[in-house]
């Protein structure tokens, strides 16, 4: 036997080509494609270096394309990829699985959806690689086809590929989606061509270990040769150490290395070559050490040698970890400085790592032992057979149980028990065994060793095919069994079809096989079950057809509906509900709601279609909400079933808000909700607010307000502010509430001023005070008047209701207390700061004389007409108990005619229709215990007059007539103060104004028409206008056209045209507050004036406590009981159109306390200023 040599040596061996990877054939084992999948991506359990394979030269970068099949290393992770995807999956119930085609067959992937959560068809989409949609690809060599069992509710979607070509390898991916529910999967199809040339056999070392107890032992492992490769011609190349080159190549290099050199345990091998370069070092006990690695033949022999520094050291040889002792297979040897180690017969076992130890120093190697190559001795021979007979290929090897692989088509086949090939090993004779044969095991066998090949090519035909037993015609009731049977003269393969559409077994069709007799069962029948089914035997060209026909009553699928099969639409769009329907014939479909059948047009139909009805509504209105009845008929019988159909809408308005509390710059806002939500719950509510003024709304909340209470803030205190609210639900949002009343944000006022006693009784305490100086923007509302008395500090409320008036009597008082009083101002923001009075109030009745305050006015004659309202108001003082009468002319006033009412401080006369009998003296007399006051009020009633008594006709002459009258004998209760003159052509009657506001009882009437005759008539006018009737001459005037003509001299027309000139201006007055004041002033100017009234140079427009009047060139301004702050500047403004006039004065209105006119007085003065009815 040779001498061993180092394996830094090279040996005399030719390299073979580097290997192809070989595509699986369809049927085919591929375990030895699995094994190599296993061997490349195993982690090392002490070796954390990751390692990749690199391609060889000329084949496809798996970099480029990872999810190939033509990527080393990538099958097993994408299968566990798979098998993890199935576990997250959410849709798919069966994913396409990866394939294997012949060029010009045809494939089939299958996907499977459950459809029992999902309303709508699911969108499923095909891919090539990352991006390509195989969608917009479908035609002649690709077609999409997709299919729904109702009674499984499971959606089949397929992609077929027909006459396949290489280039349609690859990897593929299916993606489904439903609304946000997601789901995809990748596979894989491999293409292989029709016929394949036997792979040549390289016998490199391929290192796999196997855990035979050590972690280095291993045995030879051909996985990584056996692959698919291309027959070239050998070519002699000086042998390469692979070693070597994984000892000095770049990591990045060692996966192109090992796929080059057949290297199938990388990782081992970078393991080992890992620990020698640790151990690479510099040693003191050796002076040298063992080569990195040695390598031998099986049955040869190896020698270790060292050389030690110091010979007297002890030294050790150890293997795997266990010492070595001295054997006929171990010889240890020594010469000078040298150690040598000589290892007989080397095995495989042999194959390890070895090292030697000088005391605490260490030195390793590793030795790799080699199989001498096999030879085939005995080729196989070609053999033809029928379908289902036993075959048997056959070799002979040289020597006795070698290791032997099988391949079909250049596929590995394994010996698996679960595989239909057989391998059987008699020695040197090694026999393929195909129990039964089918057609496609039609192919080429070979049979490789380490160092030899052979094979043959295995053809199988079929036999003739004859039908014992044909499909019958069957009619099966709706979910019963359908159970189709065949039986043929072959035991072979076949497939169904319905339609002309293939069918795959599944949960729902199972079809069984056993020897000639091929069998089809749905065990409950389903409606799309109906149709043509067939048989075909495969490799045949005969079918076996027959019809199913199914019977089934009709039935509603409701399963989608909500509860209650409630179906909700938003108001204003369009509802389109599909039911699905069910029956065999075709049911007739009918709706109704109530007693109304619903037709196939208008804005509400129905529209029938095969499998479902829709129920149409255009333009949803709350009103369509209601019961729908739907009816199936069929002769089979059939079904109903109620449908709610709700529509929602956004909710109705809000009433108009309520503000219930105001703030200095924030309100308090309530609001009740809708009276119609809509149908759907109200989510809340959004509030707006703008200024009174403005039409611009701002959003004061931008996330729903929950509550029916809403509180503004950050507005401006004394602006008028409106608010309005939305309701929101799921729907929308409603239009808005009609606006709040306008409310401004309010302060308090300041405390009320000038607190003092007004009068006192033995019961009751009377106190006035003025207004806040400081009201500010929130206006004053009332006051609130406490008191309590002396010695206490219980504040009692003297009103429980608030007075707008600066004046209140406390009643209620026991007599001679003295009791403490304050005053506080009350506006929308609440209270003011209360304003107290000094000292304690006796409370003891002071006798106060009567004394009438009778009205400026009313000391002249006060004059109304017939028909107006007569209401005098006529203050006077007196205390205690001041009692008040009345007479008119002498004698006691009329109760029924005319009402008396009197109070404490004053007394009211009120005529609610005055009548010209209510003229005359009224009488007034107050009365305090024996002092008097009296006063006299003169009511002149006024009327329209009668129209005079006779109307002559005093003389004509030329144009000229001359009339006289006397005057009126009812003259209203007015003095006359003009009459009205008017003629009338005798032919027409129609009667003309002559002369207008004459005062004399005769007048001439000129320019009269010659030759027409005319009649007269008179009216009385007075103070309250023309007499109802007029006076008409008895006679008719004739003016004759003889005599002479007297021509009236001409005179030019005078021109009465004068700008506005005030004859008397106004004066500088003043007025007590709470009486009534006027101003007046007289102008004159032709066109007449018109006639505008200003305070502070404001123009005074639509204020009911002004009243204007302007009579005869006489204009006054009328001031309804002024207050403090009525005082100013007044000015009246003539203009007409030749130019304009303007006066002014000045008015100011006194507070009169307990008799003193002038504020701020003290009270000691009242006595020398007390004020008289003759004063006012």
């Amino acid at each position: 036997m040779p001498e061993p040599t180092k394996k830094d040596e090279t040996e005399n061996e030719s390299a073979p080509p580097p290997p192809e990877k070989t595509a699986p054939q369809e049927g085919g084992n591929e375990k030895g494609k699995d094994v190599v999948i296993r061997e490349m991506t195993s982690s090392s359990d002490e070796d954390d270096t990751s390692v990749s394979t690199p391609p060889a030269d000329g084949m496809s970068k798996p970099a480029e394309r990872k999810d190939s099949v033509w990527s080393l290393g990538e099958g097993a992770p994408e299968e566990s990829e798979k098998r993890d995807d199935t576990q997250r999956s959410t849709l798919f119930i069966e994913k396409p699985q990866s394939g294997t085609v012949s060029v010009g067959g045809n494939i089939t992937f299958i996907a499977k959806v459950e459809a029992k959560d999902l309303l709508r068809k699911p969108n499923v989409k095909w891919f090539k690689g990352k991006w390509m949609d195989l969608a917009s690809k479908a035609g002649k060599h690709l077609q999409l086809k997709e299919s729904f069992e109702r009674h499984t509710k499971i959606h089949t979607f397929e992609m077929q590929i027909i006459k396949a070509k290489e280039n349609y390898a690859g990897n593929y991916r299916c993606e489904v989606s439903y609304k946000d529910k997601f789901d995809s999967c990748s596979f894989d199809l491999e293409v292989t061509e029709s016929s394949q040339a036997a792979p040549s056999i390289d016998i490199r070392s391929a290192f796999k270990r196997s855990g035979e107890g050590q972690d280095d032992a291993g045995e030879l492992d051909f996985s990584g040769l056996l692959k698919r490769r291309e027959i070239k011609q050998q070519e002699e190349e000086p042998e390469v150490d692979v070693w070597e080159l994984l000892k000095n190549a770049n990591p990045s290099e060692y996966e192109k290395i090992a796929f080059q050199y057949g290297i199938t345990d990388l990782r081992g091998m970078l393991k080992r070559l890992k620990r020698m370069r640790r151990e690479v070092k510099k040693s003191a006990a050796f002076a040298k050490g063992l080569d990195p690695a040695y390598q031998v033949d099986k049955g040869g022999k190896v020698r270790f040698m060292v050389e030690l520094a110091d010979p007297t050291v002890e030294l050790k040889w150890y293997k795997n970890g266990q010492e070595i002792r001295p054997s006929a297979k171990y010889i240890f040897e020594h010469k000078g400085n040298q150690r040598i180690l000589f290892i007989n017969n080397c095995t495989m076992t042999d194959d390890a790592r070895y090292y030697v130890t000088a005391g605490d120093e260490k030195c390793s190697t590793e030795l790799f032992v080699r199989d001498p190559p096999i030879l085939v001795t005995k080729g196989l021979e070609d053999t033809s057979t029928y379908v289902g007979e036993r075959v048997e290929l056959s070799c002979e090897v040289s020597e006795d149980d070698a290791n032997v692989k099988w391949f079909r088509n250049g596929v590995e086949l394994s010996n698996d028990p679960k595989s239909r090939y057989r391998i059987k090993v008699e020695g040197k004779k090694h026999t393929l065994v195909i129990e039964e044969a089918a057609k496609n095991d039609t192919a080429t066998y070979s049979v490789m060793t380490t160092g030899g090949q052979s094979e043959a090519k295995l053809s199988v035909d079929l036999r003739p095919l004859k039908i014992s037993l044909a499909l019958e015609d069957q009619t099966v009731r709706l979910g019963q069994e359908i159970h189709l049977k065949c039986e043929i003269s072959e035991n072979v393969e076949g497939k169904w079809y319905k339609n002309g559409q293939l069918i795959e077994a599944s949960d729902r069709v199972k079809l069984y096989h056993k020897g000639r007799i091929h069998r089809f069962i749905i065990p409950v029948s389903a409606v799309d079950d109906e149709g043509e089914y067939m048989f075909v035997p495969d490799a045949y060209n005969i079918n076996i057809p027959c019809k199913v026909h199914i019977v089934d009553p009709p039935k509603l699928h409701l399963d989608g509906l909500g509860e209650n099969n409630t179906v909700t639409v938003v108001a204003g769009n369009k509802l389109r509900l599909e039911i699905p329907i069910t029956g065999e014939p075709p049911p007739k479909v009918f709706w109704s709601r109530g007693d109304k059948m619903v037709t196939d047009s208008g804005r509400i139909r129905a529209e029938t279609y095969p499998d479902s009805s829709c129920l149409v509504i255009d333009a949803a209105e709350r009103e369509d909400s209601g019961a729908f009845r739907i009816t199936l008929k069929n002769e089979a019988g059939e079904d109903t079933a109620l449908i709610n159909i709700k529509v929602v809408d956004v909710p109705d308005p809000p009433q108009a808000p309520n503000v219930t509390e105001v703030g200095e710059d924030w309100c308090i806002m309530t609001w009740e909700p809708p009276a119609n939500d809509g149908g759907s719950p109200i989510l809340g509510y959004f509030i707006e607010r703008k200024k009174k003024q403005s039409s611009r709304w701002m959003r004061l909340n931008f996330e729903l307000c929950k509550e029916t209470t809403f509180e503004p803030k950050k507005m401006i205190e004394g602006v008028a502010y409106e608010v309005r609210v939305f309701a929101v639900n799921a729907i929308g949002m409603s239009k808005p509430s009609m606006p709040s009343k306008s409310f401004v944000p309010l302060a308090v006022t300041s405390p009320p001023t000038l607190l003092a006693v007004d009068t006192v009784t033995d019961t009751t305490v009377t106190m006035k005070w003025r207004p806040p100086d400081q009201i500010g923007a929130a206006g004053l509302d009332g006051y609130v008047v406490e008191y309590c008395f002396e010695g206490t500090d219980e504040w009692i409320v003297a009103n429980p209701e608030l007075t707008d008036k600066t004046k209140f009597t406390i009643s209620g008082l026991p007599t001679g207390s003295k009791i403490l009083v304050r005053v506080k101002a009350v506006n929308a923001a609440g209270e003011s700061e209360p304003k107290y009075y000094p000292q304690p109030i006796l409370v003891k009745e002071v006798i106060e004389p009567p004394k009438i305050r009778l009205p400026r006015h009313l000391k002249q004659t006060y004059t109304r007409r017939v028909g107006e309202t007569v209401n005098l108001v006529i203050p006077f003082q007196g205390k205690p108990r001041a009692k008040v009468s009345w007479q008119k002319n002498g004698s006691p006033i009329d109760k029924n005619e005319i009402n008396i009412r009197n109070t404490e401080n004053d007394t009211i006369i009120f005529i609610r229709k005055a009548e010209r009998g209510h003229s005359g003296e009224y009488d007034m007399k107050v009365e305090v215990e024996n002092l008097v006051d009296k006063a006299t009020i003169d009511i002149q009633i006024v009327d329209r007059p009668g129209p005079p008594e006779v109307v002559t006709i005093e003389d004509v002459w030329g144009e000229n007539v001359n009339l006289s009258w006397k005057p009126p004998k009812d003259d209203g209760n007015a003095a006359i103060t003009g009459y009205t003159i008017q003629k009338a052509d005798k032919k027409s009657m129609e009667w003309f104004t002559v002369i207008e506001h004459y005062h004399r009882t005769s007048a001439t009437i000129n320019e009269l028409v010659i030759g027409n005759e005319y009649y007269f008539r008179i009216f009385a006018e007075n103070m309250c206008g023309l007499s109802e009737d007029a006076t008409m001459t008895k006679e008719s005037a004739l003016i004759a056209k003889d005599g002479k003509v007297y021509k009236y001299p001409v005179y030019d027309d005078f021109d009465f045209s004068e700008r506005p000139l005030f004859t008397q201006p106004l004066v500088n007055t003043f007025a007590v507050a709470g009486y009534n004041a006027t101003l007046n002033c007289s102008v004159r100017g032709n066109p007449k004036p018109k006639i505008t009234w200003m305070k502070n140079k404001v123009l005074i427009m639509n204020d009911p406590r002004y009243r204007m009047f302007s009579n005869q060139g006489v204009c006054t301004l009328e001031i309804r009981k002024p207050s403090p702050y009525d005082g100013g500047t007044y000015s009246c403004r003539a203009v007409n159109e030749l130019g304009e006039a303007e006066v002014e004065c000045k008015l100011e209105v006194r507070v009169i306390y307990h008799g003193v006119i002038n504020p701020g007085e003290p009270l000691s003065l009242a006595g020398d200023n007390q004020l008289h009815s003759k004063d006012f």
